[in-house]
C-alpha cells in the first residue's frame, strides 16, 4: 500500500508540474483532464503527508523520551505520544478506503425511477411521497430535479414517475435507494383502523451519456400522441407527447412532460440510454459475483430495503439493520444518516474482502 502511495505522491507533483506550465491551457482537453486528476489525487496525498507527519512525531517522542530526564516534560511527550499513534491508526484506515476502487459512475447525475408496487391507490399515494422525499434531500445538497415523465392516479397518487437529478456526485449517494420499499401505515380510506402494507419499487440509474452505452437510433420506433393529464392549452392540443420503444429489448418510455416533441424525445432518449446502460452494469456485476457480494444491496429492484413505519414512527434500513426514529424527517428529504452509514457499511464489506483476498 505505501509502495503505492509513494507512487501517487509522485504523480500529484507532475501533475502539479505540468499544470504550471506556460501555454498548459491551450489545450482545454489536456488541462481539464489535468485538473480532475489533480482533484482526484488531492485527498490522497493530503491524507498521506498528515499520515507522514504522525509517524515523524512517534518517532521524535519516543527519541525525546529516551533523553528527557525529567517527569512533567515525560508525561507531555508521552501524551503527545499516545495522540500521534492514535492519528496514525485512523489514517491508515482512511487512506485504505480513499484506495478503494473508485465506481467510474459515482460522479454521475442520477436518473430516478418509482413505480408505485402492492397495495393499489395507498401505493401510488406512497410512491408520490418517496418522490417528494427525493426531491427535497436533493434541493438540501443544492442539485437540480427536472420531471422526465409522470403518470398520476387522481389523487394525488404516482403510478410511476421518472426524474433526473442533476447533482456533482448525485450516483454516489443515491445508488443505494435501489429496491423495495415498504410502508406501513392505516390508510385515509380505512374506516377500521388497520394497518395496511404497501409497497413501490426506486431504480437509480446513472445519466448514461453516449461515450457510456452507444445507442444504435435504428433500433428505436418513435411514436407521437397528444398529451394527456394536467397541462396547458399547448401541451393538450397538440401532439407533442413522445412514446419511444427500444424493438430489441421492448423497453418503452413515454414521454408528455414539455410543450416541444424535440425535448420530450431528447428526454426520452437520455431515459433509455440510462436503462439499456443499467443492464449492461448488471450483466457486469453479475459476471463479478465476489464484487457483487461486497456491495450493499446497489442496482436490486426486487430486494426489500427499507420499511417506513408511520404507527412507530420509525424508518428501518434491512440491509444495514439501522433503525431511526423520526420518520417525518427523513420523508422531509433528511437522509444523510441512512446513506453516510450505508457507505461506511459498504466501505467496510469491500476492505474486508480485500483483507480476505490478501
Amino acid at each position: 500500500m505505501f509502495d503505492k502511495l509513494e507512487d501517487l505522491l509522485v504523480r500529484f507533483e507532475e501533475v502539479l508540474n505540468e499544470l504550471g506550465e506556460p501555454g498548459v491551457t491551450a489545450n482545454p482537453e489536456r488541462f481539464q483532464k489535468l485538473m480532475k486528476e489533480q482533484s482526484d489525487l488531492q485527498p490522497i496525498v493530503d491524507t498521506y503527508k498528515a499520515y507522514k507527519k504522525s509517524k515523524e512525531t512517534i518517532q521524535d517522542s519516543l527519541s525525546m523520551l529516551e533523553e528527557e530526564k525529567d517527569e512533567d516534560m515525560r508525561e507531555m511527550l508521552k501524551e503527545e505520544l499516545a495522540d500521534a499513534k492514535k492519528q496514525v491508526e485512523e489514517l491508515e484506515h482512511e487512506l485504505k478506503i480513499l484506495l478503494l476502487p473508485k465506481d467510474p459512475n459515482d460522479n454521475k447525475n442520477v436518473i430516478v425511477e418509482i413505480r408505485a408496487g402492492a397495495g393499489g391507490d395507498e401505493a401510488a399515494l406512497f410512491a408520490a411521497e418517496i418522490y417528494r422525499m427525493y426531491v427535497k434531500y436533493a434541493e438540501s445538497r443544492r442539485w437540480k430535479t427536472e420531471m422526465m415523465s409522470l403518470n398520476e392516479n387522481g389523487i394525488g397518487g404516482f403510478k410511476e414517475v421518472t426524474f433526473m437529478i442533476n447533482g456533482n456526485g448525485a450516483y454516489s449517494r443515491l445508488k443505494y435507494e435501489s429496491g423495495v420499499h415498504r410502508v406501513q401505515r392505516v390508510p385515509e380510506t380505512e374506516s377500521g383502523g388497520r394497518i395496511h402494507t404497501s409497497t413501490c419499487t426506486v431504480a437509480i440509474m446513472p445519466e448514461a451519456e453516449e461515450i457510456d452505452f452507444h445507442l444504435d437510433l435504428n433500433d428505436c420506433k418513435f411514436d407521437v400522441f397528444r398529451a394527456s393529464g394536467n397541462g396547458g392549452q399547448c401541451v393538450n392540443t397538440t401532439d407533442s407527447a413522445v412514446r419511444l420503444t427500444h424493438i430489441p429489448t421492448g423497453i418503452v418510455i413515454s414521454c408528455q412532460d414539455e410543450k416541444s416533441q424535440l425535448k420530450n424525445k431528447d428526454k426520452a432518449l437520455k431515459v433509455l440510454r440510462s436503462r439499456l446502460y443499467e443492464m449492461e452494469l448488471a450483466k457486469q456485476h453479475d459476471a463479478e459475483a465476489e464484487a457483487r457480494r461486497s456491495q450493499i444491496g446497489t442496482g436490486d429492484r426486487s430486494e426489500k430495503i427499507r420499511t417506513y413505519n408511520f404507527p412507530q414512527g420509525r424508518v428501518t434500513d434491512h440491509r444495514i439493520k439501522l433503525t431511526l426514529h423520526r420518520l417525518e424527517n427523513i420523508l422531509d428529504g433528511d437522509l444523510d444518516e441512512i446513506i453516510d452509514s450505508l457507505i461506511a457499511a459498504d466501505q467496510a464489506a469491500k476492505l474486508s474482502n480485500l483483507q480476505d483476498e490478501a
